[in-house]
């Protein structure tokens, strides 16, 4: 995977991975009856890196690791910390106080914000169809919110998914920068950075929460996160990343939602009202505005 993919490739790819991601909130929200949500999330990505370690340890690997820059790791350690320690758990944690749909549209504000960034950060300039697609998503999440009768819930749900959309904002950046053109295989990416933030997790995770025993129930929910919707998962989100760009990322990580909302409907009970549905209507149709490009003559572009 070191030649990046075509654009309609990645995009089919990173919405097959949103779709893996989607059944992960439902199986985390099962997760937290029995472990405490860092130690759950420190859980998850530790067996996930261990799981993409040989593949790490391959000779060609290797040798790419060797030659990596001081500054691609130095930009790998960052990504672990924020991306996988801050964001993920953050996010674990939120699900501990808030119900899924509210957890995962507090963190779909992130892609307004990361188009901005982006932009500054990186030189990647949205179409004004691009950004009308991002305004019209950031419109379909205040929709569902209305009207707005102050944060209900526990106040520490709404600061922990807090922490984590302004961690996923930066991660999604930054980790379009260091995925971009396919420089570094996406196994070390994925593999390094997310070694690093499971091994911050996972210690705080049992200073702070300690390590309850685990069901069977609990060790089959982890060792399916770890494998499927982490290890893989991740892996196939950063080959993307090397040709789709940070908004259009962000923007298809968002079509997640529709598929939380109809799973939590059916597996937890959390049902939609009239606003939330039309509201992730919305959600979806600025999704797939957003992965339109239009040229300067005003027609689509086409892309292998």
């Amino acid at each position: 995977m070191k030649t990046p993919p075509s654009r309609i490739k990645a995009i089919l790819i990173a919405l097959l991975v949103t779709t893996i991601w989607a059944t992960s909130w439902i199986f985390i929200k099962i997760g937290l009856e029995d472990i405490p949500g860092l130690t759950f999330a420190g859980l998850r990505y530790s067996l996930a890196t261990l799981i993409l370690l040989p593949f790490l340890l391959r000779k060609n690997v290797r040798v790419e690791m060797k030659f990596l820059s001081k500054r691609s790791w130095i930009k790998l350690i960052i990504l672990g910390v924020i991306l996988y320690a801050v964001a993920q758990g953050g996010q674990f944690l939120g699900l501990s106080y808030l119900p899924s749909v509210t957890v995962g549209l507090i963190l779909n504000l992130c892609s307004l914000f990361v188009a901005f960034i982006a932009y500054a950060a990186i030189k990647e300039k949205p179409t004004w169809l691009q950004w009308f697609g991002v305004i019209l998503n950031l419109g379909g999440i205040l929709f569902y919110f209305s009207p707005f009768t102050g944060f209900e819930g526990n106040i520490w749900g709404w600061v922990f998914s807090g922490m984590s959309l302004a961690a996923n904002i930066v991660g999604t950046v930054l980790g379009r920068n260091v995925n971009k053109g396919g420089k570094i295989n996406p196994i070390i990416t994925t593999a390094v950075s997310m070694g690093i933030g499971a091994a911050l997790m996972l210690s705080i995770g049992i200073l702070w929460q300690g390590l309850p025993p685990l069901s069977w129930k609990s060790i089959g929910i982890i060792v399916l996160l770890a494998s499927v919707n982490t290890a893989l998962s991740f892996t196939l989100w950063n080959y993307t990343q090397q040709t789709l760009t940070a908004t259009e990322s962000s923007i298809i990580n968002n079509t997640m939602l529709v598929q939380i909302a109809i799973l939590a409907w059916i597996f937890l009970g959390e049902k939609q009202s009239t606003n939330g549905l039309i509201g992730l209507a919305l959600v979806t149709l600025g999704a797939v505005i957003v992965q339109l490009k239009i040229n300067k003559s005003g027609r689509d572009e086409k892309s292998g």
